[in-house]
């Protein structure tokens, strides 16, 4: 398999992972709801567990610096199509920017292995 592909696919399945993760902690109430707590600690665990597979590969700073990047966008697209929270406009800008951050990275640093 391509290592390239083996790679941004464990940091593809990571990031979804953690949000899902994150998700679940929401719907945890602090830990008193049993299936959402187990789900959450599993999803979670299966995350770093892909996160260290590609740290094989990419530096440990672009990597987590994606993972957590792409992870705080969608985390924040879940609040506001599943637990209907609203974002201003300085929220959506800094969403923005974080996203530009992540391409800036991917497409133009050459500490990331392509």
């Amino acid at each position: 398999m391509n290592p390239a592909l083996l790679t941004y696919g464990s940091l593809a399945i990571a990031i979804a992972l953690e949000v899902i993760g994150t998700t679940l902690l929401q719907q945890s109430q602090q830990f008193t709801r049993l299936l959402p707590t187990l789900g959450m600690a599993l999803c979670y665990g299966a995350a770093f567990y892909l996160l260290s597979i590609v740290l094989r590969t990419i530096p440990v700073g672009i990597a987590y610096g994606i993972w957590s990047g792409l992870g705080i966008v969608l985390v924040s697209a879940v609040g506001v199509f599943l637990f209907k929270q609203t974002l201003d406009l300085a929220a959506i800008l800094g969403l923005g920017l974080i996203i530009a951050g992540v391409v800036v990275v991917n497409v133009f640093s050459s500490s990331v292995s392509h």
